[in-house]
């Protein structure tokens, strides 16, 4: 399997539904079994605030905003940055 059509769910293994539901949880089943490389900006920020596979989201984030792409898809301006300098995610 190529590192790019690597999912969470090839990461993580398969999305285990918790007891309860909110947007939160959705937005991240939204994202498990999307290839890494595809994930929009927002979901990425989302999953890297949840610590999901941080070793492997944060390079792409990193990237993302070290050449200023902007795919119109976060919630406020500067989200991705915010979660990069999330508290534990910077290497």
């Amino acid at each position: 399997m190529s590192n790019e059509s690597i999912s969470l769910a090839d990461i993580l293994g398969p999305w285990v539904e918790p007891d309860w539901q909110s947007g939160l949880i959705e937005r991240c089943r939204n994202a498990w079994n999307t290839p890494l490389s595809e994930l929009t900006n927002q979901q990425l920020a989302t999953l890297l605030r949840q610590r999901f596979a941080v070793e492997h989201l944060l390079p792409i984030a990193q990237h993302r905003v070290h050449i200023g792409f902007d795919d119109d898809t976060e919630f406020s301006e500067g989200e991705l940055q915010r979660a990069i300098d999330h508290p534990g995610n910077i290497a």
